[in-house]
């Protein structure tokens, strides 16, 4: 049902120093750009997470209770791309941990405080 999540940036070369590997850590890639936004996926008919700039070209802003979550296959994979968030720039808002029995998952912010939850749902 989801096609794409848009999460605005006012730097967005700093905001693609971050997206471009931890994406590919998650096994995504750049899949386009239209020269605002910038769509990473795996694949085609797949969600994908677009960054860029607002189209009415004002500051962007990230919104409160705002937030995207990505599904991973294992507990493993969220504890290695936890690591891999740090490393790229990611700033924590939740370690990785069971939030309750079908949900492991940690929080993230990015360069531009835009929040994303990894996680493996059951």
């Amino acid at each position: 049902m989801l096609a794409y999540v848009t999460l605005g940036t006012n730097n967005t070369e700093k905001a693609l120093t971050f997206y471009e590997p931890f994406m590919a850590a998650m096994g995504a890639k750049k899949l386009f750009d239209n020269g605002r936004l910038h769509f990473f996926g795996t694949g085609p008919n797949t969600p994908m997470i677009a960054i860029g700039g607002p189209y009415d070209e004002k500051t962007a802003t990230n919104g409160n209770g705002t937030m995207a979550a990505l599904p991973v296959a294992s507990r493993e994979e969220v504890d290695r791309l936890y690591q891999k968030a740090l490393e790229f720039g990611g700033v924590c808002d939740g370690k990785p941990g069971e939030r309750m029995a079908t949900f492991y998952a940690f929080y993230v912010r990015d360069p531009d405080n835009n929040k994303l939850c990894i996680c493996k749902i059951g």
